[in-house]
């Protein structure tokens, strides 16, 4: 697909039902479901919202258009919405590199309490190359944007246990692309948080064709990603489960982390508490995402995996995320 019609086909996407919430930002609406065991799920109002620096959109945070959803790389199709590190502005390739956040009918952050709960995405990695990351994670942040103009209708309130914002706690549901994944709580005890996570790599784990192109979960097709937050009242461990064309495979299993910053038992207060699903897509100048795809952690190398290798040689790189749901452990793939 050429630039043009991917511009084209970005604004036209959002230009059907865009929702405005309690600021008068256009919010792309985007489908999800909370799902209990007895009742089946239950379709959510919800919508995504841009970060409030997103800095190739022309709106202020709070009154950005469907045109500022597109030039920063963000589309919703019912219950799917896609990422583009890369938009074409004229003759300029701009790295959007957006982060969005899930909102509620009522403009303010969906906290999703999962302790001894599951949270399941279908999610395409194909396009998703060496030194990128498609992001689906979890972040403490408050549910109406910690109080800012416009509020969490306007991006405001992010925070992560690199402290970026301010300090909260921090669950890495998928930090991937078509080679590599991680699954990575940060705790946090107060403003000191496990910066580097207590994460599962499959790869470093010794299964290094567990998550590939071609491998037992094929990463150049979509598949689902269940993840489950197992224990009554204290979070005792965190499991994961692929499923691709029928087949259920088990992805890693953690049932401890860094006691002295919270450990697994803080990660579960706060997933008690509730937090918002953030998703994003971006690169590394400084690292070449070497933490989650290189050396002992994947297959890739730095050199393809600088940005500008990227930008050349992979300028069209997105992720998807489809079909959200959460609830009762069990009950978000039912049916």
């Amino acid at each position: 697909m050429s630039f043009q019609l991917l511009y084209v086909s970005l604004v036209s996407s959002l230009l059907v039902g865009a929702t405005v919430a309690q600021s008068s930002e256009q919010h792309p609406p985007l489908t999800t479901w909370k799902c209990t065991t007895s009742g089946g799920c239950v379709q959510q109002n919800t919508s995504v919202v841009l970060d409030k620096d997103s800095k190739y959109a022309q709106g202020t945070a709070g009154s950005r258009t469907t045109d500022d959803y597109a030039a920063m790389g963000v589309s919703t199709s019912d219950d799917a919405v896609t990422l583009y590190h890369y938009v074409k502005s004229g003759s300029t390739l701009n790295p959007a590199s957006p982060r969005i956040y899930l909102l509620d009918a009522n403009g303010e952050y969906v906290m999703m309490d999962l302790l001894n709960q599951e949270l399941s995405v279908d999610v395409d990695y194909s396009a998703v190359p060496c030194g990128e990351n498609g992001a689906f994670y979890l972040s403490e942040m408050k549910a109406d944007g910690g109080g800012a103009s416009d509020g969490a209708a306007a991006g405001q309130g992010y925070c992560d246990a690199q402290c970026q914002g301010y300090c909260c706690n921090e669950m890495d549901i998928l930090e991937a692309n078509a080679k590599a994944t991680a699954m990575t709580p940060h705790p946090c005890a107060g403003d000191n948080c496990d910066k580097a996570g207590c994460g599962y790599n499959p790869y470093a784990s010794g299964q290094r064709s567990l998550w590939a192109t071609g491998g037992t979960v094929d990463t150049s097709k979509p598949f689902t990603a269940v993840t489950q937050f197992a224990g009554s009242g204290t979070l005792t461990q965190i499991t994961r489960v692929y499923i691709q064309d029928g087949k259920q495979t088990t992805g890693g299993t953690l049932s401890s982390c860094n006691d002295g910053m919270g450990g697994l038992a803080g990660m579960g207060q706060a997933l008690g508490r509730g937090m918002v699903l953030a998703m994003s897509i971006w690169n590394d100048p400084t690292q070449q995402m070497s933490w989650l795809d290189a050396g002992n952690n994947g297959p890739c190398n730095i050199a393809e995996s600088t940005p500008s290798n990227i930008q050349s040689q992979y300028p069209d790189t997105h992720v998807v995320f489809s079909n959200i749901r959460w609830g009762d452990i069990g009950s978000t793939t039912q049916g």
